[in-house]
């Protein structure tokens, strides 16, 4: 959710529609700093105070130890059911409800390594069962705790450490005494079974892995911009009046080459939607969603995550990411965690910008804007490069965004000088981002945590305005500043937030062959990134790990060409006016070669031309308005009717629906059955997204899998080869799909001959 709930929303609504005229003219015409002067003295009645603290309480963000035992039990359960990725799901809510450092969070975290160590994530068991002892795990419950971490060890190949874990157990259970105690003969049993395991593997020890060359992938040249970070010394900077800042090749560039390679400068982590645990409705959530599955700081995928010291909803892949995130802006945003996610995403982001940025340089630039001209109206006003204030050089060009040295740097000043557009934004959803903004500063000071985000131990170092000038409900002079900074990155967002995307798996992800969707996973601020214009036939092409971004050539782009990155309305998915209808949130009108080709000629646009029905005979499409079609190849005369051609639509979507039956599953003989369908399928993707799209490449990249676990070596090797070719230009050489494609070549060709001349 980008921007706040829809009861927010219409609240604010009303009362935008009840304020006075010549106020409600008075905001529309308003600058950023004045809007938040205004909102200030708008906020807080009752009636949205009450509203937002109700809204506030149907999202759980603090710990419940109710909820911990809850989750406790039901990952209990569903462990018994050997349903251990649930279980371990399940635990780690549970941990995320207690408080740290009590022996409750130390069960979790002592079950949950129980599930690690049957789904066979070793390493990460041996992480949960240091968490374990380190929160003051039972000491008569350590034994069997400390076998499994020995049992990992040797599963690992580290015996000197297994044998050492070992020693320690076995001092450990003869120091409790009770020898014939039925849980004592039980773990010496296990004890000696552990100890034969590791004597066969000392005497013979498993050869070690040779690694192979082939599987690193292939190596990219790259070499950094002196003027952009993190871009290609392919491109140029360039500036007019037309297109604004935009990148230009400074050379020739061939497919598949980095343009840009960019860490986000902030992210936030975007719920999601929730998938079901569990069948069975309970009190509390089972649900999983991304704040379940990813980092919060830096998005790696989570398997045993460390929860937020001080909230149930903050988790992260590491302490080191925990306290990271905590010095950087958790601390402040930890008990406002309800209230940002009742705003939404861009509310939070734009809070989270300030914190990472520091006071002191929001200050800074929030004061350079209003020297000059204030006026909203002008479209100069607030665009013009940091090089004009007093205190820095002349910089190169006079790009807005680059320091007095000339370089465009993936900073806050970059940020502070995207395009807010704050004459353009409907008065409507100002009003909306002001009142949002500013009841988020409003609750900071009343939470006391005006010194976290001025970066100060203590609100006693920053002086105090005088009471006649501030009173009990006024926002200090520094959180206005705050809010006001805040206001220009929400109104920002809604032409530079860029998403994070990612391959989801869907289902339990624990079949020969996943089946995957592309998913929202975060919303952030790429500055450099940012430069590139939209075109609805893009030259390029973005794929992220974690919170960063890389941008490869998707096709040749030849010297002096604009480099353009795709918004969201492609050609090959909407027709030209939808697409201009889309593009309308970012105050543009798209001029891109196929809009022009579509809007100024007759034209007809790629998704009409592959909607549209084609000639059995020759292929070529087929037209007509009214139930008889006929082909447009002149020289084929063939008709059918429409009905005809639906039912046959009809029946290979049917198909296409029964190939994805048969992936998920696993009965060997329908592997041929199920390619068979999926290869009808990915007809249909060529002929929506083009041959050599990432759309393609998935799908070729699920047939694969599928050749591969049915050995059908000969058929498997070229379908890995052509995806690999696709998914390399996209994604990169070491994608994890290049690296399994690989895998799965590499195991294909060391196959004896004999086998591989039969298939």
């Amino acid at each position: 959710m980008a921007l706040p709930g829809p009861e927010w929303r219409g609240l604010l609504a009303r009362r935008w529609a009840e304020l006075d005229p010549p106020l409600r003219e008075r905001l529309a015409a308003a600058s950023l700093r004045d809007a938040v002067r205004l909102g200030c003295d708008l906020l807080w009645t009752e009636e949205e105070e009450a509203a937002l603290v109700r809204l506030c309480q149907r999202v759980c963000t603090g710990k419940e130890p109710e909820a911990a035992s809850f989750y406790r039990e039901q990952g209990n359960r569903e462990f018994g059911r050997r349903r251990y990725r649930v279980a371990l799901r399940l635990y780690s809510k549970a941990a995320s409800h207690e408080p740290p450092g009590s022996p409750e969070v130390s069960v979790c975290f002592a079950n949950r390594s129980a599930a690690l160590f049957h789904l066979e994530h070793f390493e990460v068991c041996l992480e949960d069962i240091a968490r374990a002892e380190s929160h003051g795990y039972p000491d008569r419950l350590l034994p069997k705790v400390l076998l499994r971490k020995a049992e990992c060890l040797l599963c690992l190949g580290r015996l000197q450490d297994a044998a050492d874990a070992l020693s320690v157990v076995e001092s450990k259970i003869h120091v409790d005494g009770l020898m014939t105690s039925p849980t004592h003969q039980m773990l010496l049993k296990k004890l000696s079974q552990l100890k034969v395991k590791l004597h066969e593997k000392e005497r013979c020890p498993e050869p070690a892995q040779e690694a192979r060359a082939d599987m690193q992938g292939k190596s990219e040249i790259w070499e950094e911009n002196n003027s952009i970070s993190g871009a290609s010394s392919s491109l140029n900077l360039n500036f007019d009046t037309e297109r604004g800042r935009h990148l230009v090749a400074s050379q020739d560039i061939m497919p598949g080459q980095s343009l840009l390679k960019e860490e986000a400068f902030v992210s936030v982590l975007c719920p999601g939607e929730s998938l079901p645990l569990q069948d069975s409705e309970t009190a509390w959530d089972t649900r999983v969603t991304n704040a379940d599955l990813y980092c919060h700081r830096c998005l790696r995928q989570l398997l045993a995550s460390v929860p937020c010291r001080g909230c149930s909803y903050a988790k992260y892949c590491s302490q080191n990411c925990a306290d990271m995130a905590w010095e950087q802006y958790h601390r402040t945003e930890c008990s406002l965690g309800a209230l940002l996610l009742t705003l939404g995403v861009f509310c939070h982001v734009a809070l989270r910008t300030v914190l990472l940025a520091g006071f002191a340089e929001v200050n800074r630039l929030v004061e350079w804007s209003h020297s000059g001209d204030e006026d909203p109206h002008n479209p100069k006003a607030g665009c013009k490069c940091l090089s004009e204030a007093p205190e820095a050089g002349a910089g190169t060009k006079g790009i807005p965004g680059c320091d007095d040295s000339g370089q465009y740097h993936s900073s806050y000043q970059a940020v502070f000088h995207l395009l807010p557009h704050t004459e353009q934004h409907s008065p409507e959803h100002k009003f909306l981002c002001m009142l949002s903004v500013v009841a988020i500063c409003k609750q900071l000071q009343e939470a006391g945590l005006q010194a976290a985000v001025l970066n100060q131990e203590s609100s006693e170092q920053w002086p105090k305005p005088k009471t006649s000038e501030q009173t009990s409900d006024e926002l200090s002079p520094e959180l206005k500043t705050v809010a006001e900074a805040m206001l220009r990155h929400v109104l920002q967002l809604q032409c530079n937030a860029q998403a994070i995307t990612v391959m989801q798996e869907l289902g339990p992800g624990d079949g020969a062959v996943v089946n995957k969707k592309p998913v929202r996973l975060a919303t952030a601020f790429f500055p450099v990134l940012s430069l590139l214009n939209h075109s609805c036939c893009p030259n390029t092409s973005v794929s992220f790990s974690g919170t960063a971004a890389t941008v490869r050539a998707s096709q040749p782009i030849p010297r002096g060409q604009e480099i353009f990155h795709c918004y969201g309305p492609h050609q090959c998915r909407t027709g030209a006016a939808e697409r201009q209808q889309l593009l309308s949130q970012y105050f543009f009108e798209c001029r891109c070669r196929a809009c022009l080709d579509e809007l100024e000629s007759d034209v007809k646009s790629v998704v009409s031309v592959r909607n549209s029905f084609c000639c059995p005979s020759c292929r070529a499409p087929m037209q007509g308005e009214e139930d008889l079609l006929c082909c447009s190849n002149e020289a084929c005369a063939t008709s059918v009717s429409r009905e005809n051609l639906s039912r046959r639509l009809q029946d290979l979507q049917q198909q296409i629906k029964k190939a994805l039956d048969l992936l998920r599953d696993r009965k060997a003989g329908k592997w041929q059955e199920a390619a068979r369908h999926l290869k009808k399928s990915i007809g249909i993707v060529e002929m929506h997204h083009g041959p050599s799209s990432v759309e393609t490449g998935h799908e070729l990249f699920k047939l694969a899998q599928i050749l591969f676990n049915g050995f059908a070596v000969s058929e498997a090797l070229s379908t890995i080869q052509r995806a690999e070719e696709i998914l390399s230009v996209h994604c990169g050489p070491q994608s994890a799909q290049i690296q399994e494609l690989q895998e799965m070549k590499t195991c294909l060709s060391e196959l004896p001959r004999s086998i591989l001349q039969r298939t």
